[in-house]
């Protein structure tokens, strides 16, 4: 059904705005209120609202918040993404950093995590390099953190379902050893297969939380085109947050199009949107 309201009204923008800044960091500018009324109509369609009025009424009001605030926060993220998107990341992941730091390691786990892993295509794609790295070398082993603020991604990356169409980046050997296909005559749907399922963790983690949960400490973070859709005061603490869950030594990738210029972070650039922490700091 069509609303009655053509657009989200000023007020009700900006009360929007402030909930998902304050909530998930992510900061809409004015620019962004087209985008989130599209987004926002899948929700008036799913609670048979007629207006965004309506639809801030009930966002606003008496269990609002509690009941609907995780179906805002889904439908304002963005989750694009592909098995082996930006490939030169993981290539040096098995060239280089692999070597140098499981010589360092001392036969415990290789750990490395996804940080706004979305559908779950970069922590299967993570698995596959790591499992194809641990059977060319006797005794490696690993493990893969994932999170999202999404609930709705998560649920669809612990599944590990897609269609030949989203696999086809990976090589047909690979689609061979780590996808089930369907047994639905005529579908085109995959599955990951079991023991790469079982080496990733997966966890719903808001990046404005204070204390991020990781215990361990990190050999390598894959965070790529999240930091984007927060202001810069908001990466800096964000990078902190992360950077400090690394061991001195560990990689930072982050995506092309992100800067960490003019930070304070102990980190050192070591390639295009690589970093790596420095010895030291806390």
């Amino acid at each position: 059904m069509g609303t009655h309201d053509e657009s989200i009204s000023s007020r009700d923008y900006a009360r929007l705005r402030e909930l998902i800044y304050t909530q998930a960091g992510i900061h809409l500018g004015s620019e962004r209120k087209t985008m989130l009324e599209v987004r926002i109509k899948r929700r008036l369609k799913a609670l048979d609202l007629h207006s965004y009025g309506q639809y801030c009424d009930y966002l606003f009001g008496h269990t609002g918040l509690k009941d609907e605030l995780a179906h805002l926060i889904d439908v304002v993220t963005t989750n694009k993404t592909d098995f082996f998107r930006e490939s030169g990341h993981f290539d040096f992941l098995v060239e280089k950093a692999l070597p140098e730091l499981t010589e360092r390691i001392n036969g415990r786990p290789f750990v490395i995590w996804s940080a706004g892993c979305s559908t779950g295509e970069e922590p299967y794609t993570m698995a596959i390099v790591l499992s194809e790295y641990a059977q060319a070398h006797a005794g490696f082993r690993f493990r893969i953190l994932a999170s999202d603020i999404s609930s709705i991604v998560l649920n669809k990356a612990e599944l590990g379902v897609y269609s030949d169409e989203v696999v086809a980046p990976v090589s047909p050997v690979l689609r061979r050893k780590y996808f089930m296909r369907s047994r639905t005559p005529g579908s085109d749907q995959v599955r990951v297969v079991p023991e790469l399922r079982r080496a990733i963790e997966f966890r719903r983690l808001n990046f404005m939380e204070d204390d991020y949960g990781v215990t361990d400490k990190l050999d390598a973070i894959f965070c790529r085109n999240v930091i984007i859709y927060f202001d810069r005061p908001t990466q800096q603490r964000i990078l902190l947050k992360l950077t400090n869950c690394l061991s001195p030594g560990g990689y930072l990738f982050v995506g092309h199009a992100e800067t960490l210029h003019d930070m304070q972070l102990p980190l050192t650039p070591v390639a295009p949107a690589l970093y790596r922490r420095i010895h030291g700091g806390s």
